[in-house]
């Protein structure tokens, strides 16, 4: 597949493949374009191109939106394509070669490597710097910079590359970092302390010297993946982009800052850090959690310089409660990446997936091919150690054979060849930052479940033996006389032969949830229940995706979980995924709110909707998330 050219090639490939829709209306870019697109991406829509955004640039929005998009974005088919590719460049790099003709054959190979890697601009003006402004003319407010959501501290760039070197090393980074705008000439730049860029930081202050920093907006689509992409630190982005895009990205200097760009790219902000500046509060900001992420202290960067192409397009994504565009980045990662994991972690791996309601970081669910015993708990090891997997808070393993993306069969298999007393492992280790629920800021539990077939010396407890469990005894109104804080029950998994039964309750006393597994882990209706899932009250529980994804946010895997035996010496999982409190849980951080649209811009977006000309009517998906939100603001509970 030829691949299009920049950002305005990829917008007619596209709309001549029915992926896109443009909407010529004037449209704010305050609020109302998160809502038409939040409506649009959850429900399986295209691609928007906002032709009227009140500035000169057209803004396009959900250009990664689905499968297909990606791999349009790469230049594939299929993106499983790109992985097969790496893994056939790995296998001819690392063969053995017998004699000097084996070994001359690889010169193709070598030369085909050599060729993504990054070159210098070789012409006259390159395209993003065709018009130029500097000093007082570079204004943020030229461009139709998002306000997302309705708690957010500003307007946010959500699709930034973000361009640093090292002092030292001149190593590059490209990286994707969320950047809040304070006015015309200033924003705040979210490097997360895990961050390379972070590191770069750290590396200028020592320095006392000011930082010269880079964003560029758009290009080839291949550059916002790559700068999204878990690459090792000393690894430059645009080789990756390079390999990609099979062919060199040409790279130009910025005119007033030491440092280079995409010479394709739209729009290039040039700028600079001084390490010896305070810090600034950036945020609140509606996140890919799904909830709002708490203001903290991160860098000002200064605008010296706004460049752009004639025909530049303002490209911008939204993230909030699953699923949103970036899901099919991190599926790109996921399919893209499972060869170099294959070949540098995990020579046992056959296949990984990221779960959309694990939010990147919070589950991974692999299979491994399973050749002696412990290798299970191996492999939970080595992903808690494998580059950004380190974050993983819910790591499972399963047998090869297993479709991962078959999740009825995933939890099937985990209920059938999990023995809890011995196929648990409780941890303990870095956690995302924009993790709420542990208990201090980038530091929590962390659990893993070996669900593959265990050898004869892995069993070493006799096995246990779980009734059928009665569907009647396990409805709410068999239990609720009995438990009066119970609201709902959800016993889809049960019935379909897996153990795992799900309910909401209300709060009302100290580290209630795991009281209240306790208690129900002890009465008979449960003696044929493995796992016993709870949440809160407010909102239903009968979609499953949305209960793994209050789930998957909402807990600590050490604090939140409790292995409780029942009267016969079964064990029972009891996980606590309600929100805590410092009244009743003694958490001592804000816990953040639900994102959710505001109602006047729901009504409006309602109200225009045939305007907009994007096809039949979506409702707003905030409705169904309005009852998660415990109070105004971002912040749902506040630290003492």
């Amino acid at each position: 597949m030829a691949r299009p050219k920049g950002l305005q090639g990829f917008v007619e490939r596209l709309e001549a493949t029915g992926e896109l829709r443009r909407i010529p209306i004037p449209v704010s870019p305050k609020l109302e374009i998160t809502e038409i697109t939040d409506r649009v991406i959850k429900a399986g829509g295209p691609a928007l191109l906002f032709e009227n955004t009140g500035t000169r640039f057209p803004l396009l929005i959900g250009a990664y939106g689905s499968e297909r998009r990606m791999a349009l974005a790469l230049g594939v088919e299929k993106i499983e394509a790109v992985s097969q590719r790496i893994l056939g460049l790995f296998r001819q790099l690392t063969a053995p070669r017998a004699s000097l003709w084996e070994k001359l054959s690889l010169l193709p190979t070598l030369g085909e490597v050599a060729s993504y890697l990054p070159r210098k601009w070789k012409g006259g003006r390159p395209p993003c710097q065709e018009v130029v402004y500097t000093g007082k003319e570079a204004r943020l407010s030229m461009l139709p910079i998002l306000t997302c959501w309705p708690e957010d501290g500003g307007p946010f760039i959500t699709l930034p590359i973000v361009h640093t070197y090292h002092p030292e090393t001149h190593q590059r980074n490209v990286g994707m970092y969320r950047v809040q705008v304070f006015d015309d000439y200033t924003t705040a730049i979210h490097w997360q302390l895990h961050k390379v860029s972070r590191r770069h930081y750290e590396a200028w202050k020592a320095t006392g010297k000011r930082m010269p920093v880079a964003i560029a907006l758009g290009g080839d689509p291949v550059y916002a993946y790559a700068a999204t992409a878990p690459l090792p630190e000393n690894i430059d982005e645009y080789i990756l982009a390079g390999f990609l895009r099979q062919k060199a990205v040409q790279l130009v200097p910025c005119l007033t800052q030491p440092i280079e760009v995409p010479a394709d790219a739209d729009i290039v902000i040039e700028g600079y850090v001084d390490p010896n500046e305070p810090l600034v509060l950036e945020g609140p900001f509606g996140d890919h959690t799904g909830y709002y992420s708490l203001p903290d202290y991160y860098p000002a960067f200064h605008v010296t310089a706004i460049t752009h192409r004639k025909d530049a397009i303002y490209p911008a994504t939204i993230v909030g409660i699953p699923p949103q565009e970036d899901a099919w980045l991190g599926k790109a990662t996921e399919r893209i990446f499972l060869a170099p994991l294959r070949l540098t972690f995990l020579p046992e791996l056959v296949d990984i997936e990221l779960p959309v309601e694990g939010v990147f970081h919070n589950l991974a669910v692999a299979s491994i091919e399973k050749e002696y015993p412990g290798q299970g708990m191996k492999a939970i090891h080595t992903m808690w150690g494998a580059g950004q997997l380190m974050f993983t808070k819910i790591a499972l393993i399963v047998d090869k054979g297993v479709s991962l993306q078959n999740y009825w069969e995933v939890a099937r298999t985990l209920a059938e060849h999990t023995d809890l007393r011995t196929d648990l492992v409780f941890s303990q280790g870095p956690i995302d930052v924009l993790d709420h629920a542990c208990s201090q800021m980038g530091f929590g539990g962390k659990l893993g479940i070996d669900g593959t077939r265990k050898y004869p010396e892995e069993r070493i407890l006799p096995p246990i033996a779980y009734p059928q469990p009665d569907l009647e005894a396990l409805r709410l109104e068999a239990l609720r006389p009995l438990f009066p804080e119970l609201r709902e029950v959800n016993l889809r998994l049960i019935e379909k032969g897996i153990p795992i039964w799900i309910a909401c309750f209300f709060k009302s006393e100290k580290r209630h949830g795991i009281r209240l597994g306790e208690k129900l882990a002890q009465h008979p209706a449960f003696s044929g229940i493995k796992v016993i899932l709870l949440v809160d009250g407010e909102m239903t529980i009968q979609d499953l995706g949305d209960v793994f994804w209050r789930f998957a946010n909402n807990t600590d895997m050490r604090r939140d979980s409790a292995l409780v035996y029942d009267a016969e010496g079964r064990p029972h999982l009891v996980l606590d995924a309600s929100t805590k409190t410092y009244e009743l849980d003694d958490f001592t951080r804000p816990w953040p709110n639900v994102i959710v649209m505001s109602q006047d811009i729901i009504d409006l977006v309602d109200k225009r909707w045939e305007e907009y000309g994007i096809g039949n009517f979506i409702p707003s998906p905030s409705r169904k998330y309005q009852p998660l939100v415990r109070s105004s603001g971002a912040i749902a509970q506040k630290a003492p």
